[in-house]
């Protein structure tokens, strides 16, 4: 193993030691086919814009000061023969290549690597064409999902998509590891409703879906798309949403019954109607107030549906007229998002992220309900951290319908709902990152018993390198499946005949990239 690592620090001097951009310039100029200068895409770390660009989406403040190497170049094409060029270039020159659209990656995978890459930020492909004569869409990966919602609102009151809370994450990332939001209960994840998508393979060609062929078309939907190339847009289904909807929260803590409500949602939230999407975030966020659980809720319909629903399937959440608010659909997006009450839906258009801290999370899934002891043991450890949540998104309803293999993303039937942990911090206080890191894998231990088993599984979407990580060289298949079963389940064997097939010598690769068997 030590001649590896000689090797790696060989490779990472010699191309710090000579001009390199030199050479990317000469070889995408000869490659890319638009007139664009190549110098106006490409960023050197002495150029006054690399700093800027580099940060721009980094949306985990956890990485600004990472020790991984940062790329050689960063690429800001606006062709698609400029990211062509790019592959070509990278595969010419011996470099990795890292894709970003919206940078949310938890553990900065698409912007950061052990090894000499350049990075392609896909900030110009930020297209959406929307067709409402056969209600679809076009979106380029550099959007975000609040200009897609966005958008989609400007064209129609009555249709929405099926995708995530936070509207500064990109598309590309999103969609491609399954991607899912309020309405997941009714229309599934994000990826169940793309029907069409452009890809560029290891050899820069382009290729739609009848040209990539349904095995890789799978594969990209809730597999992780950067295993397989740069996939440049997506072709997606709109879907119908009534003109009005209705958002509710109730916040209560566990001196007044919050265990016992919690525990009743377990039994209740994956089997009611599936226009109602409740979500519990259990929060202590260092006001000396304790932990508090708050019941978050959209419902595809009004408030004179809601309140009797309540009424009659949890009743003791008391849910009434003056906890809700009758909204339009994109209005609620804006709500979840957490922007102040009153935003503009404009708000949707901006890519800077509202609450950008440093942080680590982890996830679960869960398939019996917890016990109340189990909740407050949940309790226990919140309490040891200044600002920490507890997030349990419920499932059911589509997502019970869908096979398990329809696509790449495997988190289906008996799964009552999706656990995410976080912990946050102020990105100044570097020095305490190893205890918040420390907690979180504490409690993370601490659920084993409580949550899915053999495998014990998480999302892709929360991307956590505890779970293991590629060799920086050649990674065997037992050894990524330590990883890789726990995202994909089942669907890991198919992924990696996949990748093997489209890119047998592994140039699309990161620590939890799909690997190749050749």
């Amino acid at each position: 193993m030590k001649h590896i690592f000689i090797f790696i620090l060989l490779i990472i001097s010699c191309a710090n030691s000579i001009p390199i951009h030199k050479e990317f310039y000469k070889c995408i100029s000869t490659h890319s086919i638009t007139s664009t200068k190549s110098i106006e895409i490409i960023f050197t770390p002495e150029s006054s814009l690399y700093s800027s660009l580099l940060k721009s989406s980094q949306q985990n403040l956890r990485w600004i000061n990472s020790t991984s190497s940062n790329p050689l170049l960063i690429i800001t094409p606006f062709q698609e023969s400029e990211i062509q060029a790019a592959i070509i270039c990278s595969r010419t020159l011996g470099l990795q290549l890292r894709v970003r659209s919206g940078g949310h990656d938890y553990e900065g995978l698409s912007y950061l690597s052990q090894l000499p890459f350049v990075l392609i930020d896909l900030i110009n492909f930020g297209a959406i064409e929307i067709d409402m004569e056969d209600q679809t869409a076009w979106v380029q990966s550099g959007a975000t999902i609040g200009q897609l919602y966005y958008a989609i609102a400007k064209k129609s009151g009555v249709h929405g998509f099926p995708a995530g809370l936070c509207p500064t994450v990109g598309v590309g990332g999103h969609f491609s590891g399954g991607g899912f939001g309020t309405m997941v209960r009714k229309y599934g994840v994000a990826a169940d409703n793309v029907v069409d998508a452009y890809l560029i393979d290891v050899h820069g060609r382009i290729l739609d879906r009848k040209g990539m062929g349904e095995d890789l078309f799978w594969a990209i939907r809730g597999g992780g798309g950067a295993s397989f190339g740069v996939i440049l847009s997506w072709k997606i289904n709109l879907v119908q949403v009534p003109q009005t909807v209705t958002v509710f929260a109730v916040t209560t803590t566990f001196e007044f019954g919050a265990t016992k409500l919690i525990h009743k949602w377990q039994h209740i939230a994956d089997k009611v109607d599936e226009d109602l999407f409740i979500r519990i975030i259990m929060q202590n966020i260092g006001d000396g107030k304790g932990v508090q659980v708050i019941f978050n809720s959209l419902f595809l319909g009004g408030i004179e549906r809601v309140i009797p629903l309540m009424n009659e399937k949890f009743p003791e959440l008391e849910v009434k007229a003056e906890n809700c608010s009758e909204m339009s659909w994109v209005e609620s997006t804006v709500y979840f998002a957490g922007f102040p009450n009153g935003s503009p839906v404009e708000v949707l258009l901006d890519k800077t992220e509202l609450y950008k801290a440093s942080f680590k999370a982890k996830s679960d899934f869960v398939t019996i309900p917890i016990s109340e002891k189990g909740v407050e043991g949940i309790v226990d450890k919140l309490v040891e951290e200044e600002v920490a949540f507890v997030i349990m998104d419920p499932y059911g309803g589509r997502m019970s319908e869908i096979s398990e293999s329809e696509i790449a993303f495997p988190h289906r039937k008996g799964v009552m709902y999706n656990i995410q942990y976080l912990v946050k911090w102020e990105w100044e206080r570097e020095r305490e990152e190893k205890k918040h890191i420390k907690w979180i894998r504490c409690l993370h231990r601490y659920m084993k018993p409580y949550v899915s088993r053999s495998p014990r599984t998480a999302y892709l979407n929360y991307r956590d390198l505890d779970l293991g990580r590629n060799k920086l060289i050649n990674t065997s298949y037992a050894e990524a499946s330590v990883w890789g079963i726990k995202y994909f389940k089942g669907n890991f064997k198919r992924l990696v005949q996949v990748k093997t097939k489209v890119d047998p010598h592994n140039f699309f690769r990161n620590d939890q990239s799909i690997p190749s068997l050749k």
